[in-house]
């Protein structure tokens, strides 16, 4: 064994650790990858674009490093107060990173780069990563002219084909992200996998499963504010309210008899007892706050910094359905 030195600098940390922002259009993947990369659900995933509404924190900790995944929701031209601030969300997220990721769906590629994709990455000062997504469903003599197109259009750091949903090339892109982070210590402890309080999943798990539930019908006229979030040892009891726009909109949620609540209150608390490994009592119920979407006050309010802060508590004073209770 070789004596140090006693004038040598201290060996620095192999350690890598860093922030990337996840961004791409709506239904590129950006939650899928999130949760394969986590190896946990902690963002809701629907086949409805634009349901990811806040920065969500997912953290990888392995040996050589710790990256810290900031999930957005998708870029597009909003049209409401509740378009604005998810695009604010997305603003946000990019300030402070090191690594910007870029998603695109792999199947629907125009046959000209997203060029407001393109516009994030020119702005961007840091590496940017692009993960060519569903390319599973590209036909092999396609993809080559693909990558090659995004290629000219900017000088990514790499560009890793992969399939979010089946997991093939996320270790690549993985490898990737870890070469291009700084030297640095983890932010977090190893064992946590998210920087968000389970009082927001447990909104977010039953807003899922009301997107799921209701189809075409209404998924972008919901939010769920958690109102009681009492942990106690042997049972977790939960009481959200489900906004709508409309009386008709608030019919559709509660169903015939309340069926339809009470299916969507079952499905997620058998999930929430599942990711929290706890006995769970969860009340829903359900109100009108006319154009919800259309208030600036309110779409904060969705913000789980600002529910915690006890800012949800002003709820619009409308009748409660008839189908609110245990849904145990």
């Amino acid at each position: 064994m070789k004596q140090q030195n006693e004038n040598s600098e201290p060996k620095k940390s192999s350690t890598r650790a860093g922030f990337v922002a996840i961004i791409g259009r709506p239904n590129a993947g950006k939650s899928t990858l999130l949760n394969h990369l986590v190896g946990q659900k902690i963002a809701i995933v629907t086949s409805k674009p634009q349901t990811t509404r806040n920065r969500i924190q997912g953290i990888v900790t392995q040996k050589r490093g710790q990256i810290v995944f900031i999930d957005t929701p998708g870029l597009h031209d909003p049209d409401s107060a509740l378009g604005r601030q998810m695009m604010h969300e997305v603003a946000a997220a990019v300030e402070g990173i090191d690594i910007l990721l870029l998603i695109v769906d792999a199947t629907h590629v125009s046959p000209h780069t997203d060029s407001m994709l393109i516009e994030k990455a020119k702005r961007f000062r840091g590496k940017t990563i692009l993960a060519l997504n569903k390319v599973d469903a590209v036909p092999k003599p396609k993809l080559l002219p693909l990558i090659e197109r995004f290629r000219q259009e900017f000088d990514f750091a790499a560009i890793v084909p992969l399939s979010a949903l089946k997991g093939t090339g996320c270790s690549g892109l993985l490898d990737e992200i870890f070469r291009h982070l700084p030297e640095g210590q983890p932010f977090f402890p190893e064992d946590q996998i998210t920087d968000q309080p389970e009082r927001f999943l447990a909104a977010e798990i039953i807003r899922e499963k009301a997107i799921r539930a209701l189809h075409h019908e209404l998924p972008y006229a919901v939010a769920v504010f958690v109102e009681k979030f009492e942990d106690n040892p042997r049972l977790l009891r939960i009481e959200a309210v489900l906004n709508v726009e409309r009386d008709t909109q608030k019919k559709i949620l509660i169903g015939h008899k309340g069926a339809m609540l009470k299916k969507i209150g079952t499905e997620a608390r058998k999930e929430l007892e599942g990711l929290l490994d706890k006995k769970v009592f969860l009340g829903l119920f359900v109100k009108v706050a006319q154009d919800w979407r259309e208030n600036p006050q309110r779409v904060r309010e969705l913000d789980w910094h600002f529910q915690l802060e006890g800012l949800s508590s002003a709820q619009v004073d409308q009748e409660e359905g008839p189908a609110g209770g245990n849904v145990e």
